[in-house]
């Protein structure tokens, strides 16, 4: 058979795919609505990481003019929703109370900032997320210290007219001193790549590598097995196509609805959420290999399963560690080092790491050959392996 011959046979096994898919309501459906739903759902929950309107309960033991302005400044911080008459309640039972911190102004508080000897502010904090409590233990800590500055400099206003002029008698280094000492201390620090420190950023490629794998696994696992469930399979193995045509012909129509779907993603995200994507040609490289390794999976688990619930089964396995374990939603340093060498594995760990890579750090391509040879490997040996896979399932 000549090349027009092949490029036919490879044609007719795509048209017959697209009309599965057209003629399938549900998968429509599950690729036209379900990426821009699930990239705004996503999205949403990443976009914001700051805490806001947490229920609270501030206590006032002390009923002193000092708790009562520190507890103004509190009011204050949209981070927390106090609750204004809230009735008494132990200042341990968070669960009861149905609030995340208890802060209580011992008595005698506001005495104690003058004696030399400050007795601390209970706090009781919701440690249920491992971030919460110590997200709300910083916000109480800065309002505190916002408050003493204020208390400081009130004090230093209000000094007497004999100590100012002794003070004057001070040696000017050791004045300096003494205000380089009571001035707070601060870090200038500049922050690269990210300076804004959207997690919405970081956890793009994430949102989009996980809406495209969740897609093109479960479509593509569910190719061949249909077609065996149909008894339609062993006459197209019966036929003069050959395996690799009949595998570009099963991947090709899932390959440009995929393609779709990422323009569909990106926009959305870009749009709504207001993220910019630079050197969009090397992106483009970067999502067309990771789609052709994804699909080949998919092909893969398809040629390996004999029933659609089996390959869905094995799609579904495949997804369930990908999702932690490939640093789309967390830094990959959180995981043990062990954990790490496991995730290099998945397909999106390597995109996740491309992509942020060139969009965020604007690297070199140096810096993204290895995850880009390991996308391309994953493409091939999976594709060659379903391709082996379907003499076998005859």
């Amino acid at each position: 058979m000549n090349v027009e011959g092949r490029l036919f046979a490879v044609v007719s096994v795509s048209y017959k795919e697209i009309l599965h898919i057209v003629r399938d309501w549900r998968i429509m459906l599950l690729l036209i609505i379900f990426p821009p739903l699930f990239a705004l759902m996503i999205g949403s929950a990443f976009e914001v990481t700051e805490l806001s309107r947490v229920p609270a309960i501030l206590r006032d033991d002390d009923r002193s003019a000092e708790s009562e302005k520190f507890s103004q400044v509190l009011s204050a911080d949209p981070t927390f929703a106090w609750r204004k008459d809230a009735p008494p309640v132990n200042a341990t039972d968070l669960l009861h109370a149905g609030v995340q911190a208890i802060v209580v102004i011992p008595p005698g508080w506001g005495a104690s900032l003058n004696n030399g000897d400050p007795i601390p502010i209970q706090a009781t904090l919701d440690g249920t997320d491992t971030t919460t409590a110590s997200a709300l233990e910083g916000v109480l800590g800065q309002a505190l210290g916002n408050f003493q500055l204020t208390s400081r400099q009130e004090m230093v206003d209000n000094l007497p007219e004999e100590v100012i002029a002794l003070g004057k008698q001070i040696p000017v280094d050791f004045r300096n001193r003494i205000v380089s000492s009571m001035a707070p201390w601060t870090i200038k620090s500049e922050i690269l790549y990210n300076p804004k420190l959207r997690f919405i950023d970081f956890v793009t490629p994430g949102i989009v590598g996980l809406i495209l794998q969740l897609l093109t696994v479960t479509l593509m696992a569910v190719t061949i097995t249909r077609e065996r469930e149909a008894g339609t399979f062993s006459q197209l193995m019966l036929t003069s196509l050959r395996r690799w045509e009949i595998i570009v012909g099963k991947v090709l129509p899932y390959l440009g609805l995929s393609l779709i779907l990422i323009l569909i993603v990106l926009t959305v995200i870009g749009a709504y959420f207001g993220v910019k994507f630079s050197r969009i040609e090397v992106l483009s490289i970067i999502c067309f290999l990771f789609l052709i390794c994804s699909l080949g999976l998919g092909l893969l688990i398809s040629a390996l399963c004999n029933t659609q619930a089996q390959a869905i089964q094995f799609a579904v396995f495949f997804m369930v560690p990908v999702i932690p374990l490939s640093g789309a939603f967390a830094p990959l340093e959180q995981l043990p080092i062990g954990i790490r060498y496991v995730s290099e594995v998945f397909p999106l760990t390597h995109f996740c790491r491309a992509f942020r890579l060139i969009n965020l750090s604007n690297a070199e391509l140096s810096f993204i050959a290895a995850d880009v040879i390991v996308l391309a490997l994953g493409a091939l040996v999976t594709c060659i392996a379903a391709s082996l896979l379907l003499r076998r399932s005859l």
